[in-house]
């Protein structure tokens, strides 16, 4: 596995796309998926590659003079517990402490809600996120966890 970063709008929009239509357990939505998509040209992004071919993403996205947010990211369900979501947050956790950011904050689906999105929640924990609260931002079905780290500065 090969992680780097894409500069290239059109790649980095065709990447989004591919992993984005294969994960709709956590994309249905179309129109989010959409714009996921479409605000990803203009996002710092990170791209894991198997033999040539693209198997996960992480775009950022600056939130505030301190904060940029793991926007979205999406690794190929067989390659979940492979290390790939670790080394795509890894190199972007790098990028933004580099760049001077002092927190990475992430949005999700509450625990307990979904077992798609507790998987996802585990993860986060995994990597040193910490729970910041819990919105009201999407909908009733639907609270957003807010997790953030320190990275430093």
């Amino acid at each position: 596995m090969k992680i780097r970063q894409i500069e290239s709008c059109t790649e980095k929009q065709c990447i989004a796309r591919i992993l984005l239509e294969q994960l709709t357990e956590w994309f249905e939505v179309d129109e989010s998926r959409e714009q996921y998509i479409s605000d990803s040209a203009v996002q710092p992004f990170f791209a894991a590659f198997s033999d040539g071919e693209p198997i996960g993403f992480l775009c950022l996205k600056e939130t505030g003079r301190d904060t940029v947010e793991l926007a979205v990211m999406g690794v190929k369900k067989e390659y979940h517990r492979s290390g790939t979501g670790r080394a795509l947050f890894d190199a972007a956790r790098a990028f933004a402490t580099e760049e001077g950011y002092s927190f990475i904050q992430v949005k999700t689906v509450k625990m307990g809600m979904y077992e798609e999105y507790d998987i996802t929640n585990r993860f986060y924990l995994s990597l040193g996120f910490r729970e910041f609260e819990v919105l009201p931002l999407w909908d009733e079905a639907n609270p957003c966890q807010v997790y953030v780290m320190y990275i430093g500065q």
